[in-house]
């Protein structure tokens, strides 16, 4: 079961985060949703608990809306989303290979492992993703000068969300 406090926090760091649009977990028979809405007309984001049969690996798909009963619902706020540039198609997006709390550097103490005008080899070590206890180093994977840090010192990060923008040499 999910306590309202877990829910309320991962809520606070969803609506923190522009680029994370969605986030699920499951636990104990129950599935925890949470998505921002896909249109700019949207003032809010849907957020749904709800039951399903064990095994947990694959929820049942309802026929209509009458077949999944929500045990919760909140709405927030939506974040804004920051104008892409078009320069950014030029660039090598290093992104998250999984849900975690992104780490700039090894601890609090210790520099970032890179800032913004740093070179990069492919086996740069460039940050660390938490995702269950296990820190995890996430490496530049291309040789380039690191333009941009997309995402922030413990912020909560989604599969696929891009972290750093390279320009490849």
């Amino acid at each position: 079961m999910f306590k309202l406090s877990e829910i309320k926090e991962l809520i606070k760091l969803l609506d923190q985060t522009s680029s994370v649009h969605e986030l699920e977990i499951e636990s104990e028979g129950m599935k925890l949703a949470i998505r921002k809405p896909d249109r700019p007309e949207a003032d809010g984001t849907a957020i749904q608990a709800t039951p399903y049969g064990y095994p947990f690996t694959q929820a049942p798909q309802p026929q209509s809306p009458q077949q999944v009963a929500p045990t919760a619902v909140y709405e927030i706020p939506a974040a804004q989303q920051p104008p892409s540039s078009p320069a950014e198609g030029a660039l090598h997006k290093i992104v998250s290979p999984m849900v975690g709390t992104f780490y700039s550097a090894a601890s609090p103490e210790t520099p970032s492992f890179v800032n913004v005008g740093d070179r990069v080899s492919e086996k740069s070590t460039v940050c660390i993703i938490e995702a269950m206890k296990l820190m995890n180093e996430l490496e530049a994977e291309v040789r380039g000068e690191i333009v941009s840090v997309l995402a922030e010192n413990g912020q909560l990060v989604e599969y696929g969300q891009p972290l750093f923008l390279v320009k490849p040499e």
